[in-house]
């Protein structure tokens, strides 16, 4: 084997690694072998919607598979979707998804590029958005896209096809969405896309329209996604069982330290990318029944924590996590804040006070006797606090001393 051949083979071993698909493989092949040649990189796509403003760990791991190919020369591209985020992703939808407006896909496009840097260089990559060529492609472009495929191809996509035999409605602009998202690869010149497995009806459909243009077809590569802190659902903020980018060192550690133990062990799997194989003994063990469970589950905290916020963060939160939640202590520090009479309804202040996010999520959290007011706990969500410092505590991790200042 030639040294050129060996380099081709090491580079695409490390391309499988935790892939599901891996489709055109062989062309890969070929055309990797040209570009080390000719001393140029290939082109990888990774899109992303900004349907909202936060990231989450399951969006790493595609990250992570665009950090590899940045390692291993090739030029990444991350795509921002502000354009088929109009459109409004269909997939696994039982009904049509409402279009964002542009001004909200804008406000959550604006913190991507930081979320995304904490995985990939950004310095060195490009960073895109397909209203550049969507916004100015005519309706004569338009129409020869719509052209390159079939109705009849469009429903062998599986959600497609599920709501049309049970007479669910499908939008037409729903149906635009794949093909959108086909023609980026288009005006990238994409060699390479990446997804998730729910990606892979359109990340296919960009081999079929770039076949229609007269380019030589992207390979493919999907990923399995990460199951949320439920055990149940994929990852989702809206779902509420997501550890977002942006959370806080203690939330995210606390929210690791959350999911059962099988599950544990698929994040071990999922997140490491040769990065933690140290602790594959370990995982061995807690799968068949054996070994430490908490304390690997605590390891895989820290080293997610670590990862993205670093050493001291996680030790803090680490130490935070056995005191507060594990021997029932209150935290060191406990944030204070300040609010008028007028602010001190209930709900009012675990938005304002406890980052809850919503008064939705106030009242569930009252609901299931998750909120405790001087450590007893509250059942009433239109509570008025009185003039005064109080403790709140909401779920077992949040604290915050409330001064509330004015007069009855």
């Amino acid at each position: 084997m030639s040294a050129l051949e060996a380099e081709v083979e090491r580079q695409l071993e490390r391309m499988r690694v935790g892939c599901e698909l891996f489709e055109g493989e062989a062309d890969l092949r070929r055309s990797l072998a040209r570009v080390l040649q000719d001393d140029r990189p290939l082109r990888v796509k990774l899109g992303m919607d900004p349907s909202a403003p936060d990231l989450h760990l399951g969006h790493t791991i595609t990250l992570e598979k665009l950090r590899v190919f940045q390692e291993l020369g090739h030029t990444p591209i991350f795509l921002i979707g502000d354009f088929t985020a109009r459109i409004g992703d269909p997939t696994g939808k039982k009904k049509t998804r409402p279009a964002l407006d542009e001004a909200q896909v804008q406000q959550n496009a604006e913190t991507y590029v930081a979320q995304v840097s904490q995985v990939l260089d950004v310095e060195h990559a490009e960073i895109r958005y397909n209203s550049e060529w969507m916004d100015s492609m005519g309706p004569g472009d338009f129409v020869h896209l719509c052209s390159c495929t079939t109705l009849a191809r469009m429903l062998e996509r599986d959600d497609f096809e599920r709501r049309y035999k049970g007479g669910e409605p499908i939008s037409i602009h729903e149906l635009l969405y794949p093909l959108v998202q086909a023609y980026d690869s288009v005006a990238l010149e994409a060699d390479v896309e990446i997804g998730g497995t729910d990606q892979t009806f359109n990340l296919l459909m960009g081999r079929e329209i770039q076949r229609s243009y007269g380019q030589e077809p992207q390979a493919v590569i999907t990923h399995p996604l990460l199951v949320g802190t439920d055990g149940k659902e994929k990852m989702s903020k809206s779902l509420g069982n997501s550890i977002d980018l942006a959370g806080t060192p203690g939330d995210t550690y606390g929210r690791t330290m959350s999911i059962s133990d099988s599950l544990m062990v698929d994040y071990l799997a999922r997140l490491s990318f040769g990065r933690w194989d140290d602790l594959a003994p370990q995982a061995q063990e807690v799968r068949e029944g054996r070994g430490d469970p908490l304390g690997l589950k605590h390891e895989l905290a820290r080293r997610i924590v670590e990862r993205f916020h670093g050493a001291a963060a996680a030790e803090e939160a680490a130490g935070h996590f056995r005191r507060v939640v594990q021997a029932g202590q209150l935290p060191e520090k406990i944030p204070e804040f300040t609010l008028a009479l007028s602010e001190a309804g209930l709900l009012d202040v675990l938005r304002k006070a406890l980052d809850v996010p919503s008064n939705a999520e106030g009242r569930r959290l009252v609901a299931q006797g998750a909120v405790r007011l001087e450590g007893e706990v509250v059942k009433d969500a239109s509570l008025h606090l009185p003039p005064g410092t109080h403790l709140l505590r909401a779920g077992k991790r949040r604290y915050a001393r409330v001064t509330i200042r004015g007069r009855r």
